[in-house]
């Protein structure tokens, strides 16, 4: 048991696995800011646009809800519900939008470090006919010596 509390500990503790972690944490607490954006900002201008009140103004009901003589509800409705696609689509637009521009300002760094790399300094050029003679000749001269 000691030895499966270590290797649990060791998996933990690993690199990777602590920034899966934060990925996880920051996407979940993003998806609450896109949620937000979708149904609080975008949905109120839609639901204006189309005139209704809100994005079940937009739902089809397809069959009204039963009800008995006493009120209650004997069947359900049943209701397409538009409007709450239409959010979902724009929700996932957003977020798809934004790890498209994560993804690509990523790559650009990426291409840049590249190139700076690849701009690095070349070898020194090779030493012309009469630099070569001049070394051989100190060479010869510190050999005499």
């Amino acid at each position: 048991m000691k030895k499966l509390i270590s290797e649990f500990k060791e998996f933990i503790m690993r690199g990777n696995v602590l920034d899966m972690a934060v990925g996880v944490i920051i996407a979940t607490a993003f998806g609450k800011i896109t949620t937000s954006l979708v149904n609080d900002v975008f949905m109120p201008l839609i639901s204006w646009i189309f005139g209704a009140r809100d994005m079940t103004a937009l739902n089809v009901i397809v069959r009204p809800a039963e009800l008995d003589a006493s009120g209650e509800v004997v069947k359900e409705a049943i209701t397409l519900g538009f409007g709450t696609f239409l959010a979902t689509i724009i929700d996932f637009i957003l977020v798809a939008l934004v790890v498209f521009a994560i993804v690509k300002s990523f790559n650009k760094a990426r291409e840049l470090a590249k190139k700076k790399e690849e701009e690095a300094p070349a070898a020194p050029p090779e030493p012309s006919a009469e630099e070569k003679l001049l070394t051989e000749i100190r060479d010869l001269l510190k050999d005499r010596k």
